[in-house]
């Protein structure tokens, strides 16, 4: 009999949660403020709602959602439709909502996704819109985890994590890769040129080498508008999925973002990534994500790479040492750090200029000098 009754509850547990995972996905879509027809976003939602078989809720013109056939709740201005998706959301009548123009706390930054066109894949660029923090590098690291995090919810199991070759990358990947080995799983991409690595280069951009792309919000927007749009002229985004959802540690909100510029494929897009992180949980992922980043010490590396800055900011000027030929190169060396790392050998008696070669910036040094500045510059943690 006990064996009877766990046999019951197991099938009553299974059948539950069994009909919560088929419960359909309700998105609210704002109407207003796009530089298209208000019309065309209704018509595209309405498309998408029957291909998908979830719900659309339009938040807008009482007139215009009617004559799409969507369900509505009447606003007639873009600032009004956000009062009332809030209330939606935070009153769980819908699950995610799509809009433009909103502003998320300082935090909170957006991971936008594309089809790359060398290979036709999707990537998704960490971040597009929103700011994760107001320290470049400490924003990128963030943007590591809120990448990781939308494509788990998207099916992802273990996403390939690739760094653009912006200001800031080396040292995202050496904080990156002390939080991996400190114990939060990152899956590092390789590079598709010959010399490989994590740092990504535009060619990784083209080929999708990575499922996520880590980058600073201002260049991801751009990179989403020109995979969005280059096809058109730039006035009118025809692909992907949009600049996808605002995340954030305890962030509730299930927010993605569309542009002025962004027309009905990239409507039903968004939408469809807004259902597809519904049923792939998001915030429950997010909540284990940052649990396990906090416990491999995110909080210390965020802590340290912002103590970094100040001791640069604080950096007193140095005289350099005696003049020689310099003839050997150093890389691996992040541009924001590489005056820094200059002023390190001249202390220790090295002369060294900076420079900057073909796969980014180096340092230069006499022959004679070599072995020992790699040592300098590996302990003060310019270097791997």
């Amino acid at each position: 009999m006990p064996l009877d009754k766990a046999l019951f509850f197991k099938s009553l547990a299974d059948a539950l949660e069994n009909k919560i995972e088929k419960k359909e996905a309700v998105i609210g879509i704002t109407l207003l403020g796009s530089e298209h027809p208000a019309e065309m976003i209704a018509t595209a939602s309405k498309r998408v709602e029957k291909a998908l078989g979830i719900k659309v809720i339009a938040i807008g013109p009482e007139d215009i959602a009617k004559k799409a056939g969507l369900s509505f709740e009447r606003a007639e201005s873009l600032e009004e439709a956000h009062r009332v998706m809030e209330g939606l959301l935070d009153s769980d009548k819908i699950d995610a909502a799509v809009t433009m123009h909103y502003n998320f706390p300082i935090g909170v930054s957006t991971v936008g996704r594309v089809i790359t066109p060398a290979r036709g894949k999707s990537m998704l660029i960490a971040t597009t819109t929103g700011t994760s923090s107001p320290n470049r590098v400490e924003a990128m690291v963030k943007n590591a985890v809120y990448g990781i995090i939308t494509a788990k919810a998207l099916g992802i199991e273990n996403p390939s994590i690739g760094i653009l070759n912006v200001d800031g990358a080396r040292q995202v990947e050496r904080a990156l890769k002390r939080l991996s080995e400190k114990g939060y799983d990152i899956n590092f991409a390789s590079s598709i040129r010959s010399d490989g690595g994590t740092i990504m280069r535009g060619n990784d951009l083209l080929s999708g080498s990575c499922d996520v792309m880590v980058t600073d919000t201002l260049t991801g927007n751009l990179l989403i508008k020109i995979f969005s749009a280059f096809t058109t002229g730039g006035d009118y985004e025809a692909l992907g999925w949009g600049y996808g959802p605002g995340i954030g540690e305890n962030y509730e909100r299930l927010i993605l973002i569309l542009s002025r510029a962004s027309g009905a494929p990239v409507v039903e897009g968004a939408i469809q990534f807004a259902a597809e992180l519904v049923k792939g949980n998001i915030k429950r992922i997010a909540k284990e994500e940052f649990e396990k980043a906090k416990k491999a010490g995110l909080e210390e590396i965020l802590e340290e790479i912002r103590g970094k800055k100040e001791e640069k900011e604080a950096e007193k000027e140095v005289a350099p040492p005696p003049k020689k030929g310099v003839t050997e190169e150093i890389s691996g060396i992040d541009v924001l750090e590489i005056e820094n790392a200059v002023l390190t050998l001249w202390k220790k008696g090295i002369y060294a200029e900076s420079g900057m070669g073909c796969t980014g910036p180096v340092i230069l040094v006499a022959e004679e000098d070599l072995e020992k500045a790699i040592m300098v510059l590996k302990g003060a943690g310019y270097i791997g």
